[in-house]
């Protein structure tokens, strides 16, 4: 029998920040991780690979749309697939390579295997080669993340019929792609596979992309996509889809009710995630799990089992890789005993595609629902200098404040390096820095940031000055 003051099940985002905070803090501190290496959904197929994919795939748009423009001639532009893949695996290699020196640094004891609580104080951890290994903990944080989710009668066969992993580790470059699902990850692996000429099509059952983001930034993104080449189908229905060897077939309905069908090479799931503790063996505690398979916490994310914690994506909230690391932190510091604190509404959402999306606070049409009251000022990129030396000229920033006082209640960027932009966003919802405040500090010129200036003088109820 192992003993530790807290053991950690899941290395993921919100797992090895909370196991490196406990170490910190001084506690003997476990992880356990099913998988060879570190890092979870988020390291090896979710955020870092799509990310690597992303910029791989948009410096070779650039090299084909814009170079000219730029005055830089290439005579002729070849993709290599393999080695696209190659850099995606390698840059995934240096970042598990990363968290293995972490948990060496800090002193924190790995277990590889799955682990299954016993009971309400202990878990059974079986390795690989079916060993099992007895772990008594004081604490434990359950951080064991989500599985890409399906539709009802749709089964993902993982050949023709394929989620975004599969799709991160394809042999070759697919001719054509349906994405189901026109989400966050929907519109990434749009995004990755149009730039490199792969004909894509997204299905989406919702009015407009990005639903659950401000209505506006999934407009303007459907638009931009859209011209980029992406068909984009919204409020369709699917109800089947089938592997017919070498092609996939959609079926689906419209608002109306009326039949379609849609082949492609490949068929991509992009319906959302769900909570995994399928095998954890939580019948065997007094943990509770909602309808949809969340693990229910109370304010300080602890279930119903006080000595146990549970954190990311198997609790209630957006499956954001950076929502799980403040909650890795913010249980850490409770156990120890101190008073940290999370502001759920302040935790910024981004969308990787070209240009970005990024959003903190609420969106306009929360603000409508709830009848607060509210100013806007949007400024758009291409009144921006910067914007035009780049080339980057579509999108915009979009402020909403509190009309009395000048509150910034939500912040909505679409364009270039919107996913660094919206960090100043977010100090100014943490800090309840007025909207006046924000636009009268000074911003360096020419910089893309100034579009968010503008964003909040028009807020205020001042005119820009670049228009």
């Amino acid at each position: 029998m192992e003993t530790f003051d807290i053991t950690v099940i899941g290395s993921g985002p919100g797992g090895y920040v909370a196991a490196i905070r406990c170490a910190q803090l001084g506690y003997k501190t476990a992880i356990v991780e099913k998988y060879p290496t570190l890092g979870g959904t988020c390291t090896n197929v979710g955020c870092i690979p799509t990310k690597a994919l992303l910029d791989s795939s948009e410096h070779y748009h650039q090299a084909i749309e814009t170079f000219d423009k730029h005055g830089i001639e290439v005579d002729e532009v070849k993709l290599n697939f393999q080695q696209f893949i190659t850099r995606k695996n390698e840059v995934v290699t240096q970042n598990t390579k990363g968290l293995n020196f972490l948990m060496d640094k800090n002193k924190i004891t790995v277990f590889e295997g799955i682990a299954q609580f016993k009971n309400n104080s202990e878990i059974t951890v079986k390795s690989p080669d079916n060993k099992s290994t007895e772990i008594k903990s004081k604490h434990f944080i359950i951080a064991t993340g989500s599985k890409p989710a399906s539709l009802p009668n749709i089964k993902i066969d993982k050949k023709r019929i394929i989620t975004s992993t599969e799709a991160l580790t394809l042999s070759e470059k697919p001719k054509s792609l349906i994405i189901i699902g026109g989400g966050v990850i929907g519109v990434e692996m749009a995004s990755i596979y149009s730039r490199i000429g792969t004909k894509v099509t997204i299905i989406e059952y919702a009015k407009e992309l990005i639903s659950t983001m401000d209505l506006e930034l999934g407009t303007s993104l459907r638009k931009i996509l859209k011209k980029q080449g992406i068909e984009i189908q919204l409020s369709k229905s699917v109800y089947g889809v089938e592997n017919q060897g070498d092609k996939a077939v959609v079926y689906y309905r419209d608002e109306n009710k009326k039949e379609f069908s849609l082949e492609a090479e490949y068929v991509l799931m992009a319906v959302g995630r769900r909570p995994y503790t399928e095998g954890l063996g939580l019948e065997n505690t007094d943990i509770q799990l909602d309808d949809k398979g969340i693990i229910k916490t109370n304010e300080n994310l602890q279930t119903a089992v006080p000595s146990i914690y549970a954190i990311g994506d198997v609790v209630a909230g957006p499956m954001l890789a950076h929502k799980a690391e403040e909650e890795g932190f913010f249980v850490a510091e409770i156990i120890d005993g101190q008073k940290p604190h999370i502001h759920y509404n302040r935790i910024p959402g981004v969308v990787y595609t070209w240009p970005e999306v990024a959003s903190v606070g609420y969106t306009e049409e929360e603000l409508v629902a709830k009848g607060i009251e509210y100013r806007k000022g949007k400024f758009p990129f291409s009144a921006s200098a910067r914007a035009r030396a780049a080339m980057e000229k579509e999108g915009f920033a979009k402020v909403l404040s509190e009309p009395k006082y000048g509150e910034v209640l939500g912040v909505h960027i679409i364009g270039p390096r919107a996913a660094d932009l919206i960090a100043q966003a977010v100090i100014g919802l943490e800090y309840e820095v007025t909207d006046s405040d924000m636009f009268m500090i000074s911003y360096a010129h020419p910089t893309y940031s100034e579009v968010l200036k503008e964003a909040y003088m028009l807020a205020s109820g001042q005119p820009a000055i670049n228009t």
